[in-house]
């Protein structure tokens, strides 16, 4: 049996993190345990790359839901990262941390010290922005953030039609309101992905206090009475152990660590005993709270060649694009697939924005399939903060088995109100004059589907997930908190939760940034109970 100060599963976003964070000082011996492998594959590093991870069947866990009520029945692809750096090797890379009113949300739900005053400094300590340090930004931190070094005249497009709507343009995402039209950034250095294994993980590796397993696929947290005392993991078919003398820390991501939780015999106690595991602490709300953005891809055809479709499907225009970036790590291959976008108000009574868009320069039936034969471009929309509510749920004893997850999507008015008004006002903007010379013809949904009852038809049809998931272990200090407001769970000892899962509510955007937030801040917090 392997000892150490503190075993952390999961080498995703917040894993990563606490494995640079709780070894920098030398004091701690660490473990950090990941299921998937070290993070070789070149299409990873690659920010194009995306699409060659979105149904990897090694690298991504390639979960699917439940089927859906409010989707048609239908089961809905969750990709998740399965490598070092989880998901954060396999995201759209895109930096935006949400809105102050999100993380006063979370305080005012009982989650003490993570409003936005107390949460800010850590996103300032997370980042090296590039373009330096200032009363928001950070120039010290291990995660590179970027600006897209060229535009693209399809994004200046859209700046200058919501610009005619209204909607002025923004420069910064993060800045001081995220309201507006712009370019984002991306975690990305120098043309090259900028994963949480890459920023964090990477130069702590040469410690001799972190030890790193990949390939170690975690069962269950082990307990001493009430007391987590390290977990149970397989690795090339043997069943082994780790032994936690501080404390254990489940970094599984929203969809694992309550899978892991309940495992272990934390959770609701009637699901527990149905399929015979061991009651350790009955906590009912362990996988509930489940949320994620839903998004609805619309399609258009160009009428420009300018679109990266263009640049794929011709043999001489694809080999200048891998050359750009073999040279000079420029072009399609050193951004992904979203450049620019806008975040604004759908509903005319939102206090605070409540819809983001994107825009990608290609198109395609699905993500990460090959791109349309010709000329096109996508926009993404979702609503900033849904109300729907699901959960996740082990269905056997058997922790290769994925748990059943069910998202529930389009299951409040608000949800359905939302996704209406966000068609309409893609609709507005695609109609401007800033639109006239690029837009052929609307692809998808198409010109045919235009009353309220045929788009929420064609929403249920079409929509899938943002990849946000989040909530499953929510924290806060009432009964119903999975975690505390220092994510420890409630009822045992020794045992924290540290990512997505531990949001009370989505954050109103992308939540990478918002995630490895989570995990500075938690190892500030477990460092400071060590030396209480």
């Amino acid at each position: 049996m392997n000892t150490f100060d503190y075993v952390i599963v999961g080498a995703g976003s917040a894993g990563c993190v606490l494995a640079n964070r709780l070894s920098e000082d030398g004091r701690h011996r660490v473990l950090l345990l990941e299921a998937g492998p070290a993070d070789r594959y070149l299409w990873i590093h690659i920010p194009i790359g995306y699409g060659k991870t979105m149904f990897h069947p090694v690298l991504n866990w390639g979960f699917s839901t439940e089927p859906d009520p409010g989707l048609d029945h239908r089961r809905v692809y969750h990709p998740r990262g399965r490598t070092l750096g989880g998901s954060s090797a396999i995201n759209g890379m895109i930096q935006i941390r949400g809105q102050p009113e999100d993380f006063d949300g979370w305080e005012s739900l009982g989650a003490k010290g993570w409003s936005w005053k107390d949460t800010l400094p850590y996103f300032i300590k997370s980042e090296t922005n590039s373009r330096g340090a200032d009363a928001l930004h950070g120039d010290r931190g291990p995660l590179f953030v970027s600006d897209i070094a060229e535009r693209h005249e399809l994004v200046d497009a859209l700046i200058d039609a919501c610009g005619e709507l209204g909607i002025p343009r923004t420069e910064d995402f993060n800045g001081a309101t995220q309201e507006g039209a712009g370019y984002i950034q991306l975690t990305t250095r120098n043309g090259w992905r900028c994963s949480a294994a890459v920023a964090y993980l990477r130069p702590a590796r040469s410690r001799p206090n972190l030890a790193v397993e990949t390939d170690a696929y975690v069962t269950r947290a082990l307990f001493e009475g009430s007391r987590a005392v390290g977990v149970e993991y397989v690795k090339g078919g043997r069943t082994l152990t780790a032994r936690s003398v501080r404390e254990t820390l489940v970094a599984a991501g929203a969809l694992q660590s309550p899978q892991v939780l309940q495992l272990s015999g934390i959770g609701k106690k009637e699901l527990l005993q149905g399929l015979g595991v061991p009651v350790v602490h009955d906590l009912a709300s362990v996988g509930e709270n489940l949320q994620d953005h839903l998004i609805l891809r619309m399609i258009y055809r160009c009428r420009k060649p300018i679109t990266t479709n263009d640049a794929l499907r011709n043999p001489l225009r694809k080999a200048a694009t891998a050359l750009r970036w073999a040279l000079f790590r420029r072009g399609p291959m050193a951004v992904g697939v979203m450049m620019g976008g806008m975040i604004t108000r759908a509903l005319p009574d939102a206090k605070t924005p409540d819809y983001q868009l994107f825009l990608s320069t290609v198109s395609a039936d699905e993500r990460g399939a090959t791109p349309h034969p010709w000329s096109g471009f996508t926009l993404n929309y979702y609503a900033l903060r849904p109300t729907s509510r699901g959960h996740v749920r082990i269905t056997s004893r058997d922790p290769q088995k994925h748990p059943a997850m069910q998202f529930n999507y389009l299951s409040t008015e608000y949800d359905r109100t939302m996704m209406l008004a966000g068609m309409k006002l893609t609709r507005r903007v695609m109609a401007t004059r800033a639109f006239a010379e690029y837009v052929d013809a609307e692809y998808q949904p198409g010109a045919s589907v235009q009353s309220d009852d045929e788009v929420l038809a064609y929403v249920r049809a079409a929509a899938t997930t943002g990849f946000h998931p989040c909530g499953t272990c929510r924290m806060g200090e009432d009964a119903g908190a999975v975690v505390d407001s220092r994510l420890r769970v409630r009822g045992v000892h020794a045992l924290r939760v540290v990512d997505a899962s531990v949001m009370p509510t989505l954050v109103s955007g992308n939540t990478n940034a918002a995630t490895i937030m989570i995990a500075e801040k938690a190892a500030d917090m477990i460092r400071e109970d060590a030396r209480a």
